[in-house]
């Protein structure tokens, strides 16, 4: 029978449940317990898909192709388990399923309501999540006192009475700001913010209290008295300067310890020796590499979040300290490569739109012509293929039907789009909406040998995706007669998935059109990170 710890949030929101929940989530998988996990997200939205960057951050991809919160990339850095489309859901779903009941019929002609139908939903979509786990971990976003996470508190309330006390656990996390003038820390949010939780009927058996210092023992007494809470079950969440840290506080705290003695299980001590080898090596780097990261979201690095922890498990796994200059692509548009001059390698990632392109551009442009390495994931990889075109292959007018569709070159495109060598559309369907499908989550492929996609990866390549646009196959014979490798073509509908620079002409440049980042963890890294890292190595030196 499965186990649930929920985790819910109080005060205010981005304190970290994600990564506090992922954290107790390795403790006890390093307890030889077996841990799943779910995010409920309050929001309308159906999924993250649609949603900008800037208000909601990067959004996931997981094996079988869900667009999900980017909390499911810290869950998977932190326990084995692959996530799916059952492990996030959020208030759109659950009301779009309901409203298509409804409309079937199912309820009988029964007044729908919040209760009992849509709570009877969220513990449906949570007990189909968990299946096959003993401890599912689920995390309700937003904060208590947020209206609309009221429907996915009342149904894990619900599940407490109807699991039973020993098979259910919550955690409430909660701020505890420290006052300069006063010279202390204030445990009055967290007792209103409990008092709230308790308000629906939710009495928290542990509480997390994120500040940035050891909460004194005094203040730890003040709140258990207050929330009714054990004082050893108030942990301090203390901020870390590495988020891979987090389980080994959490552990020294005897955060599992509580929460096995809750649900009454016997497990194994915990053995994190691992997660004490990725902390050693983040705190003693041997080297320095300065990596140039070209984008358009970079004044909000949770736009970008799965990428940049690669970069850093790649920098676990070479021995160095990887530091990303986050380089706006519009700035390089107005001022030039100058900011580039000085870089260890040059990463471009992807995005949507065309604002920013052409800075990209250039700055692909520069590590071809200057011998940086180059990595160009998504976008980056379709941005490397016209700048190759423009400059190489001599297509002056190349350009991607998204930035351009009056291109004469059209050598990025939808496959509707895609044009015969007399500029003539191939085919089109017209009903096709704004990028027509997606191409979403894993696909294999196999690799072309003796190139340098080989070496890195072997025989084949297993990534996610998350994209619309394809490079156009009527040139690919123009561009490979140029120079350009591809590495990396699709089984069945032969579509570029790698394309390379051969090595007597460029030391390490490769670019794809998946997403390897959302494969990549702390624990064994990345092929291809590791060997991008490496490449910046060895042109540092």
């Amino acid at each position: 029978m499965t186990k649930y710890v929920f985790v819910t949030g109080g005060v205010v929101s981005s304190l970290g449940k994600g990564i506090a929940a992922a954290s107790l989530g390795a403790i006890l998988e390093s307890r030889g317990i077996k841990v799943t996990m779910l995010k409920l997200d309050p929001y309308i939205n159906v999924d993250p898909g649609t949603m900008s960057p800037f208000q909601h951050g990067e959004v996931f991809v997981t094996d079988d192709g869900a667009e999900t919160d980017l909390d499911l990339g810290h869950y998977e850095r932190f326990i084995s388990q692959r996530m799916g489309k059952r492990n996030n859901f959020t208030t759109g779903q659950i009301y779009e399923t309901v409203i298509k009941k409804e409309r079937r019929g199912e309820y009988l002609g029964k007044t729908v309501q919040v209760i009992p139908h849509i709570t009877d939903e969220i513990k449906a979509h949570v007990k189909r999540g968990a299946e096959g786990a003993d401890v599912a971990i689920v995390e309700v976003g937003g904060t208590v006192g947020d209206i609309e996470s009221l429907p996915f508190l009342e149904a894990i309330r619900q599940m407490g009475f109807e699991e039973g006390r020993n098979n259910t656990c919550y955690i409430h996390l909660t701020l505890l700001p420290w006052i300069p003038t006063a010279g202390e820390l204030k445990t009055k949010p967290t007792q209103h913010s409990v008092k709230e939780l308790r308000e629906i009927g939710i009495q928290p058996d542990v509480l997390l209290c994120r500040a940035d210092r050891n909460i004194p023992e005094d203040e730890r007494r003040k709140i258990a008295l207050f929330t009714n809470v054990a004082s050893e079950a108030v942990i301090s969440a203390i901020d870390a300067d590495s988020i891979y840290k987090i389980p080994g506080l959490l552990h020294e705290q005897n955060l599992d310890g509580i929460i096995c003695d809750k649900l009454d299980i016997q497990a194994k001590p915990a053995d994190l020796a691992e997660w004490e080898r990725i902390a050693t090596a983040l705190a003693n780097p041997k080297h320095l590499v300065n990596v140039a990261f070209v984008g358009k979201y970079v004044d909000l690095t949770e736009s970008y979040k799965s990428l940049t922890e690669a970069l850093i498990h790649a920098g676990i796994h070479t021995e160095s300290k990887v530091k990303i200059h986050y380089m706006d692509s519009e700035d390089i548009e107005q001022k030039g490569t100058a900011a580039l001059q000085g870089m260890d390698a040059i990463l471009v990632p992807g995005g949507f739109g065309v604002r920013g392109t052409e800075g990209k551009i250039a700055a692909i442009q520069y590590a071809r012509e200057n011998k940086v390495p180059y990595l160009g994931i998504c976008l980056g990889m379709q941005l490397a293929v016209i700048e190759f075109a423009r400059h190489v292959a001599g297509l002056t007018d190349a350009n991607s039907t998204e930035f351009n569709p009056q291109a004469q070159h059209k050598l990025i495109g939808l496959i509707d789009e895609w044009q015969d060598a007399s500029g003539n559309i191939e085919k089109r369907d017209e009903n096709s909406d704004l990028g027509g499908t997606m191409r979403l989550g894993a696909q294999s492929c196999p690799i072309v040998p003796n190139t340098l996609a080989a070496t890195i990866y072997g025989a084949a390549v297993n990534e996610r995706h998350r994209h619309r646009y394809e490079v156009n196959n009527h040139y690919v014979n123009q561009l490979k007669a140029a120079g350009l490798v591809v590495s990396a073509r699709t089984p069945t509908e032969d579509l570029c998935e790698m394309v390379e620079l051969p090595q007597n002409v460029h030391p390490w440049f490769v670019a794809c059109q998946f997403h390897p980042e959302f494969t990549s963890n702390p624990r064994a890294g990345h092929p291809l990170f590791t060997a991008y890292v490496q490449a910046a190595l060895d042109n540092k030196k």
